[in-house]
């Protein structure tokens, strides 16, 4: 049985136990958003508060045509036909508050297979970096009228162009501006939409070139995480993106005790060797 703890100083939920990749979680469940008891209310609140049963499903996606190392290993093509099956599996949750598919390859990034594999989070609330993306997407959203934030920095880092690294017809990978660690890409798609579970371009191209080039770069292609961030519930507007984060220096005590994390190499030169990887 699991259970859904809450940190009574940060507000923080932990899932405590293994994820049920059995019970799958009724569509449109989210009251588990609201179950804080220091967010409201008067009097003395539970101090040890704790989530019904069951914090979301899990379930694991293996790569096609079949298993492979890596996701480089994959070529472009075979990417594109993985990624099809991960926007697959995420439309058969629809309804759940926070789809969040993973990959982790090497030890570093806490992998649980040796073969390249997605595994898929269905999670009944939304969780607190994905609400706080969600809130600053809608801020900017009525501030401006309408406009999308995700794309609009996008057209700003194409004008600059000096955290480009790899740029095709249907996405762009950049190094973002605030990167959390040494070569973390961002891909975007060119054209904005809320959610990669919908039609449209996968962007795996461009995705599998950023992954040569992180390869040539350093040498092998290091550990990572990479995530896929695609539109909550009640998200008023958003646009997915793909997170890959390099796990090439573990973090301390800085990052782990404050949340600030601390990145040796910027964005502007960590992008700049990708892209002459490309030239070489």
């Amino acid at each position: 049985m699991q259970e859904l703890r809450i940190d009574p100083l940060s507000g923080l939920r932990v899932a405590i136990g293994e994820l049920d990749a059995s019970a799958p979680q009724a569509p449109g469940e989210t009251a588990a958003e609201t179950d804080d008891p220091l967010a409201g209310g008067r009097g003395q609140p539970e101090m040890f508060a704790v989530g019904r049963a069951g914090a979301g499903t899990v379930e694991t996606i293996d790569s096609v045509p079949g298993p492979v190392g890596s996701l480089l290993e994959l070529g472009a093509d075979g990417l594109e036909e993985t990624m099809g099956l991960w926007r697959e599996r995420m439309r058969a949750h629809d309804g759940v508050a926070c789809r969040h598919l993973i990959v982790s390859e090497g030890e570093a990034a806490g992998a649980s297979l040796p073969h390249s594999h997605a595994q898929l989070f269905a999670l009944p609330f939304v969780p607190a970096a994905l609400a706080r993306e969600r809130e600053r997407f809608t801020a900017y959203h009525q501030r401006t009228q309408g406009r999308n934030l995700l794309e609009d920095l996008l057209t700003e880092e194409v004008r600059r162009g000096d955290r480009l690294v790899v740029v095709d017809r249907e996405a762009i990978a950049i190094c973002p501006f605030a990167s959390a660690a040494p070569f973390q890409l961002q891909l975007i798609p060119r054209r904005p939409a809320a959610r990669f579970e919908d039609d449209g371009p996968l962007g795996a191209a461009a995705l599998h070139g950023a992954l040569e080039r992180l390869s040539a770069v350093l040498g092998e292609l290091p550990p990572f995480n990479l995530w896929v961030r695609t539109a909550p519930s009640g998200a008023e507007s958003f646009c997915w993106r793909i997170d890959l984060l390099p796990r090439v220096a573990p973090p301390g005590g800085l990052e782990l005790g404050t949340g600030v994390r601390l990145n040796a190499v910027s964005p502007e030169d960590a992008a700049e060797r990708l892209r002459a990887a490309a030239a070489a």
